[in-house]
């Protein structure tokens, strides 16, 4: 497994991820109950709360295939890594991966890092290319999607690749399969979104 990867935008290698400056964000209790609809529409409510795959959905609302580039696949060993706490619960040593969800014409729409056990991410990731649902629905891995925290916020870095302006809307969720916690992923959503699922705010 190579350690670190470098960007196709940068020559520097990365050592960080993605995480936004939260304006707001709510927890579990937030996810199961739902957020007022002034405050996030119901459509983007589904995207965001619902244990759905996140490249299908993106899939059927753009009508293109849901492609990723992947610009980070870093061993991090034990480290916490800045990651939600719930990183705690997946077994390390750890790879972590980051990728671009784009159309197939390019568009980015979404930005996804998540945290594997270095001695199964193969297994699971066989073709780093597809996304994590085409990974594993073609092993027909069965999965619970845990959905822990959802938030609201800043970040320049996404601002600049999504080129769209923030604050975006980001969560955190674990995958769980045979009862054992298998990837934590934290994903941010582009405000492009909005010609498909309505405007926000």
């Amino acid at each position: 497994m190579t350690i670190a990867t470098e960007s196709s935008e940068s020559s520097l290698i990365i050592t960080h991820w993605n995480a936004l400056s939260p304006i707001w964000q709510g927890g579990s209790e937030v996810v199961q109950t739902g957020l007022p609809h002034q405050q996030l529409p119901p459509a983007w409510q589904m995207l965001l709360l619902g244990d759905g795959s996140p490249t299908r959905h993106l899939q059927l609302l753009t009508g293109e295939p849901t492609e990723v580039d992947v610009i980070d696949m870093s061993a991090i060993g034990m480290d916490n890594d800045s990651a939600p706490n719930s990183l705690a619960v997946v077994p390390g040593p750890r790879i972590r991966r980051q990728v671009w969800l784009r159309t197939a014409s390019g568009q980015r729409l979404a930005y996804a890092t998540s945290w594997w056990e270095a001695r199964h991410v193969d297994e699971y990731l066989e073709n780093k290319s597809l996304p994590i649902w085409a990974s594993l629905a073609k092993l027909r891995t069965e999965l619970y999607r845990d959905v822990q925290g959802i938030y609201y916020g800043e970040s320049p870095a996404l601002t600049q690749a999504f080129g769209e302006t923030g604050p975006f809307w980001g969560r955190h969720y674990l995958f769980w399969h045979r009862g054992q916690p298998l990837t934590l992923i934290y994903e941010v959503f582009s405000p492009y979104l909005q010609r498909y699922l309505g405007t926000i705010g």
